[in-house]
């Protein structure tokens, strides 16, 4: 009986190691899985909660895992719709040193602190983020009442199950638009 690769073991020991500090629901093994991560405090996220999708690759910890938000958020450096995460520390930076613990406990946290506006993947949060900061503080909280809270991640997982199935109507208000699943073939999760 051979031993499991290295990576299949550093994979493990850093699933096992999250799942110990944070609500982690599995979707197609331990390569697959949904973290519950909490907005980070004395930020306007702060008391939001959201699910952000992993999938790690077969030749992880050496190549990066993608993520992205399964639940709505107002950010510079987030796609509104597909969840998608542009954070350059990770995309460019990631090595085997570091774990996904290291994604939820910092990266993940700086990002939503500290975004990049000149950057953005939501020209108008970072519009908002550089000329209106007030206006920007108030739209997150608004978000973070109507899609962070334990209550609508429980009514969005009713509807659509944990990741949903397609793309939902959130609201009729003109400037609100569909929600996506992260289905492979309809949205690019960040390779971190």
């Amino acid at each position: 009986m051979s031993s499991p690769s290295p990576g299949k073991r550093r994979m493990d020991t850093d699933v096992i190691k999250l799942e110990r500090k944070y609500d982690v629901t599995f979707l197609g093994g331990l390569h697959e899985f949904v973290v519950k991560f909490k907005g980070p405090s004395g930020t306007p996220y702060e008391g939001g909660v959201w699910k952000v999708r992993v999938d790690l690759p077969e030749k992880y910890p050496f190549k990066s895992p993608s993520i992205g938000f399964v639940n709505r958020i107002f950010h510079p450096n987030i796609d509104e719709g597909s969840g998608t995460v542009c954070l350059d520390v990770i995309n460019q930076s990631w090595t085997s040193l570091y774990d996904l613990s290291n994604i939820f406990e910092a990266f993940l946290p700086q990002l939503l602190s500290y975004p990049n506006p000149v950057d953005p993947l939501n020209g108008d949060a970072a519009a908002l983020y550089l000329h209106k900061r007030d206006d920007y503080d108030k739209k997150i909280k608004e978000y973070v009442n109507r899609y962070a809270t334990e209550e609508a991640l429980l009514e969005h997982e009713k509807k659509n199950g944990v990741l949903g199935n397609g793309s939902v109507e959130e609201s009729s208000d003109s400037e609100e638009s569909t929600l996506s699943d992260f289905s492979e073939n309809e949205t690019e999760t960040m390779e971190l």
